[in-house]
């Protein structure tokens, strides 16, 4: 297959038909919003909420390899060397470290953030307030650039493929 004279961007054999950036303005927001939570969660509960803020990042991180990796063992067999644990900003989580089907990347993320909820909500019970308001920020937080790609992404054609990058999500078609 012959390179396009510099009107659409190719990989290989795939075709680029969306780039999605995250805006600056976006990310330093974002960046800014657990220090707003964790001055809330200590204004309306108590003192001891920041050990519960502290406590839950760890949890909802460990919670979402977990799901994450289940469905790539459910759904793929060649997830391992795609799929990495990723610390930079605002990428932190388990990601996809190369291409990978833009239905997978959709499956699993959709999956975490569902039985991700319903976890939490069965805690609600047995753990403090402020614990379970602590998990479902931090679950939230983490998840949110990633369904800003899925909701970039859902009017673009099915079968595609995708590749995160520290600066954008690009969208590519065979």
């Amino acid at each position: 297959m012959p390179a396009d004279n510099g009107n659409n961007a190719t990989f290989y054999h795939y075709r680029l038909l969306k780039r999605l950036t995250v805006p600056r303005p976006l990310i330093s927001s974002f960046l800014t919003l657990p220090f707003i939570w964790l001055a809330a969660t200590m204004v309306f509960f108590s003192w001891t909420s920041l050990f519960y803020f502290l406590l839950a990042i760890p949890i909802v991180l460990w919670i979402h390899f977990v799901i994450a990796r289940s469905v790539l063992i459910i759904v793929s067999q060649s997830y391992r060397k795609r799929w990495r644990f990723s610390w930079r900003l605002p990428w932190l989580g388990y990601l996809p470290d190369q291409f990978v089907t833009y239905s997978t990347f959709r499956l699993s993320h959709l999956h975490i953030t569902w039985i991700g909820i319903c976890l939490f909500a069965a805690l609600i019970p047995w753990s403090p307030p402020a614990f379970i308001i602590s998990l479902v920020l931090w679950h939230l937080w983490l998840l949110s650039p990633k369904l800003y790609i899925l909701i970039g992404m859902r009017k673009q054609p099915k079968g595609g493929m995708i590749k995160i990058t520290p600066q954008d999500t690009s969208y590519y078609m065979p």
